[in-house]
């Protein structure tokens, strides 16, 4: 059996005399500082708009972290049997640069194109020193290669630096903004809750709306990812039954937005109110939610309650309207269930349509005649009672609630 080995590529930086790395290495570190000097100039002609940001000493940050990160890369080029494997990366200011960027709101992108600057211009001034000291051109190309690996290990520095900031602001504008929320959502506010609110939003950077409505979600899933309902929507996720506050909810492309990124959840959204009543379409929200889970109102979608008002209005006061139906509807007391549940139907037909018996027998589906029939019977159980205005409303308001029910047939269809 034949052993295999493992070849391992010589490399051209392990060729070069000591001595010649050793003066390569010198040259270049007390260059360092001109060079840094250099970089940091092109940089601000480059980019004026780049903060100079001083340290303790007075010196500018980016300088020290310019000349630092010269300075690590020759002594590893001095000490290292070869240039593979990139040296490790100054700890802490690239780190603080990536941070900074984060925290000021700018992208990385400017900050990788400065980096690619100075690892261009250092390496134009390397490839000057290795021609002074007669370094052959394998051995600096792979200088090269290292000198953009060692780029690749600044970026990375800044890179986690950055997603830090990124994090931290995250979690403090999401700490502002439950504050914000807790303070909306409170019923009664002390003080002056319009001078309170603006100045809670104003710390979250979200103008306050003349109007809000508020939401109140079920979780498709118990890990559902947020929905992506965009910056300007105030979303709590840490409730069992998320919230959201929805700013000016009928503007312009708003409803459409909504409905796009809440594709899959279920719950409702209350009417629109002004920021310091946002409490009382919370408290609209959360009845249409109960209503939803005891099949009164459709589940599978978020529900407006503006478009299901009768509803709400009828069905939430539920003691109130089953007390005033025992009393509206005692004359039917004593039919059949089937005949009472048809009069029912027909004297509601006739309270919505204020028709004679061809307009009610239309909505019905019956023949005239048997409306004549059912209208004469009604007239004897209510007597005069049935002219009365105010004892229509309550029989229409209460036939009304039993329809949302369920407990009457008709011609309208629950939304």
């Amino acid at each position: 059996m034949t052993a295999s080995r493992t070849v391992t590529a010589r490399s051209a930086w392990q060729d070069v005399p000591r001595s010649q790395v050793h003066r390569f290495a010198e040259t270049a570190m007390a260059e360092a500082p001109g060079l840094a000097e250099e970089i940091m100039g092109e940089i601000q002609r480059e980019y004026p708009e780049l903060p100079v940001v001083l340290d303790d000493s007075g010196e500018p940050m980016a300088l020290v972290g310019i000349r630092r990160a010269i300075e690590v890369f020759v002594q590893h080029l001095e000490h290292a049997d070869h240039v593979a494997g990139p040296p490790t990366v100054p700890p802490g200011l690239f780190h603080d640069f990536g941070r900074g960027e984060g925290l000021h709101g700018r992208s990385l992108d400017s900050l990788q194109a400065i980096y690619r600057l100075g690892v261009r211009m250092a390496w134009r001034r390397l490839a000057e020193i290795g021609q002074r000291i007669d370094i052959p051109p394998p051995a600096m190309y792979e200088l090269a290669d290292a000198g953009y690996e060692y780029l690749d290990g600044l970026v990375d520095q800044s890179v986690r630096g950055y997603a830090e900031a990124a994090a931290r602001q995250a979690g403090e504008r999401l700490r502002l903004q439950r504050r914000l929320m807790e303070l909306l959502l409170t019923e009664h506010h002390r003080g002056d809750p319009a001078e309170a609110l603006a100045e809670r939003a104003a710390r979250v950077g979200w103008p306050l709306p003349g109007k809000v409505a508020v939401g109140v979600l079920r979780r498709p899933a118990r890990e559902a990812v947020a929905p992506a309902v965009g910056q300007e929507v105030l979303l709590d996720m840490e409730y069992e039954q998320p919230r959201m506050i929805v700013p000016e909810p009928d503007a312009a492309g708003r409803p459409e937005l909504l409905h796009r990124a809440l594709t899959g959840w279920s719950g409702a959204i209350g009417p629109p109110v002004p920021p310091a009543d946002a409490a009382k379409s919370l408290r609209w929200a959360e009845a249409a939610l109960r209503l939803m889970e005891r099949g009164l109102l459709p589940a599978g979608e978020v529900l407006h309650c503006t478009q299901h008002t009768e509803a709400l209005v009828l069905l939430q006061p539920e003691e109130l309207i089953d007390d005033l139906a025992l009393k509206c509807l005692a004359p039917l007391a004593h039919c059949a269930p089937a005949n009472a549940r048809r009069l029912a139907e027909t004297l509601l037909a006739w309270l919505e349509t204020r028709g004679g018996a061809p307009e009610v027998a239309a909505r019905l589906g019956v023949h005239p005649q048997t409306v004549r029939y059912r209208l004469r019977q009604i007239r004897e159980l209510w007597g005069d009672e049935i002219d009365d205005p105010d004892r229509r409303f309550e029989l229409e308001l209460v036939l009304r609630a039993q329809r949302l029910r369920g407990e009457l047939g008709g011609t309208r269809t629950r939304r």
